[in-house]
């Protein structure tokens, strides 16, 4: 029988701490609440509290979707965590969500593409589950925790970033899931936007850290604006057309969360209704690697989420520039 790898069950994580545009603005001095709500869509985002780390948020998304899925995380062959805000420079923040999650079975490893990053774990899950007969489960978490680097008197950063995480669990059928995904990175804007501190680019030296400040997101140099309009059709088309669809016969698209105007222009482009598609930045804010998997989640609790049979579409871009595209049937 033909091993094919298909989503059994997702998960969710947001902190309980609320900050309201309202906040941000107090915090940076300054009004940027109505522009944010205008042409982002943005209103409020989580922050996690002193004593929570990524991974804390990642364990709590993933054992939600191990619970949704029916298994336990014995049951676990591989834990693949997406991030780049992990706990520890090394190790990876994959070994620590295995021991809080006690998948004492698994093997792990991290991947860091950014905001790319959870549908380019959710291609290497489903080829793991595809191709090793002994590979029953697979967890695909991302973490985003871009708080704990924040530069509350940047007001092109602050405003934007959240936390949270998102997790799913593949598993092994007979019928395909996993249909296809595209890949493309534009590594000429690799400095545009990042934490440039504390790698081994820009350690953490006394010199360093007078000179910059500690480790922090910032943009560095501008992207061009129609970026994601000019790739994110290309990609999706050339992913559709590997598993034999197009646009139409897809029932739920789902975007890198940051811009809701940026949704809206992309299904114009491809010419299908907003009621296809879904968004979190409104409550969320942008959570980066995991947003799409937390949106995914968000959908099904809402009753918005994909029903047997139906096409979903994931299409997301980050620092790098990193692009990935999933598509996926909901089986």
């Amino acid at each position: 029988m033909t091993r094919h790898a298909q989503i059994l069950g997702t998960g969710a994580c947001v902190p309980e701490r609320v900050v309201t545009n309202a906040e941000i603005d107090r915090l940076l001095g300054e009004e940027t609440s109505a522009w944010l709500e205008e042409n982002v869509g943005i209103r409020e985002r989580r922050w996690m509290t002193p004593d929570q780390t990524t991974s804390d948020l990642v364990t709590a998304a993933a054992q939600e979707a191990l619970e949704r899925a029916g298994i336990a995380a014995a049951d676990l062959g591989m834990v693949i965590v997406s991030t780049d805000t992990p706990d520890y420079l090394s190790p990876g923040t994959s070994v620590v969500v295995q021991h809080k999650l006690g998948a004492v079975n698994a093997g792990c490893y991290d991947v860091n593409s950014a905001c790319a990053g959870w549908v380019t774990a959710l291609d290497l899950g489903a080829r793991t589950v595809a191709t090793d007969a002994e590979m029953e489960y697979v967890l695909v978490a991302g973490g985003y925790g871009m708080s704990r680097f924040l530069d509350l008197n940047d007001k092109r950063t602050a405003n934007l970033f959240a936390d949270g995480a998102g997790a799913a669990v593949l598993g092994a059928g007979d019928r395909p899931g996993f249909l296809a995904s595209k890949f493309l990175a534009k590594g000429e804007y690799h400095d545009a936007l990042g934490i440039y501190t504390g790698g081994a680019f820009r350690p953490c030296t006394p010199e360093n850290l007078a000179e910059y400040g500690p480790p922090r997101v910032q943009f560095v140099k501008k992207f061009p604006k129609t970026f994601n309009t000019e790739y994110w059709p290309m990609l999706i088309h050339g992913a559709l057309a590997k598993a034999g669809l197009t646009a139409d016969d897809v029932s739920l698209f789902l975007f890198t969360q940051l811009n809701v105007r940026t949704i809206e222009l992309m299904m114009d482009i491809l010419g299908q209704p907003m009621e296809k598609t879904y968004w979190v930045m409104d409550k969320w804010g942008y959570t980066g690697s995991p947003c799409v998997a937390m949106a995914l989640h968000d959908a099904i609790l809402q009753r918005r989420g994909p029903a047997p049979d139906d096409v979903v579409l994931f299409c997301t871009s980050g620092g790098g520039i990193s692009i990935a595209v999933s598509v996926w049937r909901w089986v």
